[in-house]
């Protein structure tokens, strides 16, 4: 483990680039919840996401340095089970490309699919946002459950 990221742990973030981020929120007196609530999403199996910083007029905003396959894949899924949810991403280069040889940027990918996102800081209108309905602490998948189960054989 980096050094920057057992120190972001130690603070309490998942990290380095969360802790700055947060370290950044709070120096400008913006004030944010660190992963207090989890959503509860379907993509074959029944999982829960922890949003990385939640703003008072609860924006949703999830702190990026990579983008993996699997991040897309399921907040694509969130936004389609959760259309409620306002969540947006904040990277530390929107430039970046999804993966190597790709002609696609994370930037393009948030577009293509109906994030918002910015670059490094969080933009000052989405702080002056008005409020939006409060978000529990658990946000139950809202779709109809079906029980898995293993064939036998």
């Amino acid at each position: 483990m980096r050094a920057h990221t057992k120190a972001a742990r130690k603070r309490g973030y998942r990290s380095g680039s969360e802790q700055k981020f947060g370290d950044w929120l709070t120096e400008r007196g913006i004030t944010f919840e660190y992963e207090t609530i989890r959503v509860e999403w379907e993509d074959l199996t029944y999982r829960t996401y922890k949003p990385d910083f939640i703003l008072p007029n609860n924006i949703i905003i999830e702190y990026k340095g990579r983008l993996t396959s699997a991040d897309r894949r399921k907040h694509v899924k969130i936004k389609q089970q959760h259309p409620q949810l306002e969540i947006r991403f904040v990277f530390d280069n929107s430039r970046k490309m999804i993966y190597k040889g790709s002609k696609t940027t994370y930037a393009q990918w948030c577009v293509k699919h109906g994030f918002r996102y910015a670059d490094k800081v969080l933009p000052e209108d989405w702080v002056k946002e008005k409020k939006r309905p409060s978000i529990p602490a658990f946000v139950p998948f809202a779709g109809r459950k079906v029980k898995r189960t293993k064939d036998r054989i």
